[in-house]
């Protein structure tokens, strides 16, 4: 079996590596610190799962989990990240990831999570599979389901206090196209002005 793990923090990496290799002792690891690297690596070896890091350097993790969809659509992706179940969870497991696992659980969920996506199941808390049970029952989702990947991006790093210069500079785009995502959020999300983004983004759990 083999497990390639993408976390731009190597303490992270390694810890993750020691808990699964505990419970997978045949199994040999890869690891990546940033997307394109990731991408690079399973282009060149086949793997079994990947455990991703959704908020790396650059190119997000969302990106990476679309490109990963299109160039390996059998490889089973676990993700990983220290934001909320409910500000990320349903976002990544309808972009095509297996699971999704909040970065503080205990050891034997993540060994749990990567056993059941292994066995061709999907791994979700109970308190998600209850939301996507709510979700399934609305006829219509709520505005920041109509964002895209991109601009789900822009709208956390905008909430973050982040500036238009510095956002193209992150995503290596320019900031005439940042501009133009940041329009698009504030038309989907129903907002006149970042202040009200802001109050959005802290009412819907988003920052």
């Amino acid at each position: 079996m083999k497990i390639f793990l993408a976390d731009d923090h190597e303490c992270l990496r390694k810890g993750l590596v020691q808990i699964l290799a505990d419970a997978f002792p045949d199994a040999r690891f890869g690891e990546a610190s940033g997307a394109q690297e990731t991408l690079d690596a399973l282009e060149r070896e086949r793997w079994d799962v990947l455990v991703l890091d959704i908020f790396m350097p650059g190119r997000s993790g969302l990106e990476v989990l679309h490109e990963v969809r299109r160039s390996h659509p059998g490889l089973p992706v676990l993700v990983l990240s220290s934001a909320p179940e409910e500000q990320l969870a349903i976002r990544v497991l309808k972009g095509g990831a297996r699971g999704y696992l909040n970065k503080q659980v205990a050891a034997e969920d993540l060994v749990g999570a990567v056993r059941k996506i292994l066995a061709g199941g999907r791994y979700v808390s109970a308190t998600l599979a209850e939301r996507f049970a709510e979700d399934f029952g609305q006829a219509e989702g709520m505005p920041q389901d109509r964002l895209s990947d991109r601009e789900y991006e822009v709208l956390r790093q905008l909430v973050a206090g982040r500036s238009i210069q510095d956002i193209a500079r992150e995503l290596s785009l320019s900031p005439k196209t940042i501009s133009t995502y940041h329009t698009r959020i504030w038309e989907k999300l129903g907002v006149a002005n970042d202040v009200e983004l802001v109050r959005y983004a802290l009412s819907h759990g988003l920052a």
